[in-house]
């Protein structure tokens, strides 16, 4: 899953070599780091947040179908 959010993520901005996304593992769940260059936060973030909440979407979508809950947390 760590491979398919970096993958996306790469795909959208304008900077795909700054992309990095670190995974942490939480009592009843794993969280996803998602960094990027400032300039490209934007980008990943979306008006009004809706890119971030389909990444999101998508992202606990793979996990449901894993049995796992996971979280996206995009951090600058």
């Amino acid at each position: 899953m760590k491979d398919l959010l970096y993958y996306i993520a790469q795909n959208l901005v304008d900077n795909p070599d700054d992309v990095t996304v670190t995974e942490r593992e939480e009592p009843n769940e794993t969280v996803f780091e998602l960094r990027v260059n400032s300039a490209d936060m934007g980008k990943v973030i979306g008006r009004g947040g809706r890119i971030a909440k389909e990444i999101r979407a998508l992202m606990r979508s793979v996990a449901q179908r894993q049995g796992k809950r996971i979280s996206v947390d995009i951090v600058d």
